[in-house]
């Protein structure tokens, strides 16, 4: 028996948890087939995997374009707007895929919004034959690429910062031109944040269920999705999630070794920012076009189109039961936040006060639970519960414990757990790894107990950082759909599941609303997180 019992135990707790969804769909994927699994593998399971693949490659392109240029630009030009620029991008975060998804149909379909503006403009006429329908395979591949490429704008730029204007001036020595040494110095420079960008928008891309099934788009996800949902077939589904959980956990490890090669620590002494080449007039126009053309698509676009609906019909606005759908969205993101902090500070102090290796391979990998989509997550949450209850049930005539864990805000809240919980120790072990441990042992000379340095040093220090992965968490529950979507209660709805919910049932008018509001809260989480993650010291 060690004399840390209480912080292994904890951390072994933890990392059964975050394992529990993994080792469910690795048994169910050897469990007998199923005659529906039989029929969509001689049919639809190519498409699937077809079509998560096409739009994988697709969106892997285009965030790497939109992140790159914007990155370049912002970083080593100043020009009208830049300092705008240089956080207004990263808003379109506040726009899931699937609200980018509405505003396209609504905006493209026959007599729509486009429609409507082309009549204001021109007069009475048949549009419609001129309107582009952008739909399925296209349409998934623009709401998401443009609701993702903050990922790799947000780390690129941070890495082009870092670099700074010594790489530049190599550059100059070596007689190469701007563009060149841009290509051949600075690019391959920040190579490893690009790929950890590229790796965080695979996975997202992959995990997404929102857009492609809104477009009828067969991928990996929605083949989940109705395996459980349409022929409640659960063993299919977790048969589906193995394959789809193998690209995913291929790309978690990508990401993972793309952050080790990555620089984290404070530039020294011989670092010299980067000098700006200041652009006015005609020079101006290229970056000033291609900054303005982006945040007009990936923001103004999809928030122009749900004010617009929620205007032109304000009678949805009677049907929605606005303030319980806040309620109810502001409640889990705050439950949600405090149970994930909570549980990350006790491991990260647990880690290290014991400085165990067990501790340390434990806590690793507790991490992996971002790497499961939310619909996998999902499925393999309802079928490990519901045979765990049907095994106490049949072996020991318990009462059944399903409603305790699915359908229930208990495990909505512990499905999120699983999902974040690497979003925030990896933050707060990021933090803690800048106390010098003769802190502590100063505060213990002191006649501080371990409990008081936690309290009175250790929390004080990190707090800058914890109320900017409560910011991280709210959003990403907030955006949330199908964790959400598959385990809630009867009758509780968020914003993303109502929005989901309307926009299913063909009334994109009535999804505006709650959209709006979607958009407005991880707004201001944004806001509130941009002046820290676009900080030059972080």
């Amino acid at each position: 028996m060690t004399k840390y019992n209480i912080w292994f135990f904890g951390s072994l707790t933890v990392a059964a948890v975050v394992a529990m969804p993994i080792i469910t769909v690795f048994l169910s994927f050897f469990d007998e087939t199923s005659n529906y699994f039989y029929i969509l593998r001689e049919t639809f399971l190519l498409d699937y995997i077809f079509n998560s693949i096409t739009i994988l490659l697709f969106v892997i392109f285009f965030t790497f374009i939109l992140g790159i240029f914007s990155a370049y630009f912002v970083s080593f030009y100043d020009f009208p707007l830049s300092n705008f620029f240089s956080w207004a991008l990263i808003l379109s975060f506040a726009v899931p895929g699937y609200i980018y998804a509405f505003s396209i149909i609504a905006f493209f379909e026959n007599y729509g919004t486009a429609f409507s503006l082309l009549t204001f403009l021109f007069g009475e006429n048949n549009y419609n034959p001129a309107i582009p329908k952008i739909d399925g395979l296209i349409g998934a591949i623009i709401s998401i690429s443009f609701s993702l490429f903050p990922y790799v704008y947000v780390l690129t730029r941070a890495s082009f910062y870092y670099q700074s204007n010594n790489y530049i001036e190599v550059g100059k020595n070596l007689g190469l031109s701007s563009k060149e040494t841009f290509l051949r110095i600075v690019l391959p420079s920040a190579r490893p944040a690009i790929i950890a960008g590229l790796a965080l928008v695979s996975m997202e891309c992959l995990s997404d269920f929102g857009t492609v099934s809104f477009f009828s788009v067969n991928t990996l996800t929605t083949g989940i999705y109705n395996s459980w949902l349409s022929f409640d077939d659960l063993n299919t589904a977790n048969q589906i999630s193995f394959i789809l959980l193998i690209f995913i956990l291929l790309l978690f490890s990508i990401e993972i070794y793309s952050r080790q090669e990555a620089k984290y620590h404070q530039p020294g002494r011989g670092f010299k920012s980067i000098s700006k080449i200041k652009l006015t007039g005609k020079k101006s126009i290229i970056p000033v076009s291609v900054c303005s053309l982006i945040f007009l698509m990936s923001f103004i676009f999809p928030v122009s189109q749900m004010i617009y609906w929620t205007v032109k019909f304000p009678k949805y606005i009677q049907d929605i039961n606005i303030f319980k759908i806040n309620f109810n969205t502001l409640m889990l993101v705050g439950l949600a936040s405090a149970l994930i902090v909570i549980v990350s500070l006790f491991i990260n102090y647990g880690s290290r006060i014991s400085k165990s290796k067990i501790l340390n391979y434990l806590t690793t990998f507790s991490i992996s639970g971002y790497a499961i989509p939310g619909v996998i997550l999902a499925v393999a949450f309802i079928t490990f519960f519901s045979n765990l209850s049907d095994f106490f049930t049949n072996n020991f005539n318990f009462k059944s414990s399903k409603s305790l864990f699915i359908g229930s805000i208990f495990g909505l809240l512990l499905a999120y757990f699983i999902r974040f919980f690497s979003l925030s120790f990896n933050g707060i072990k990021s933090s803690y790894e800048k106390i010098n441990n003769s802190i502590d042992e100063s505060a213990y000379l002191l006649g501080y107990s371990k409990i008081s340095t936690f309290l009175k040093i250790h929390i004080p220090y990190l707090g800058t950082n914890i109320i900017l992965i409560v910011l991280l968490i709210s959003l990403e529950v907030i955006k949330e759909l199908p964790m959400t979507m598959i385990l809630r209660p009867f009758n509780f709805e968020t914003f993303a599941t109502q929005a989901y919910i309307y926009a299913s049932q063909d009334l994109l008018e009535a999804a505006a609303l709650p959209s709006l509001f979607l958009i407005f809260w991880s707004t201001i989480l944004i806001l509130l997180s941009s002046r820290y993650i676009l900080s030059k010291k972080n």
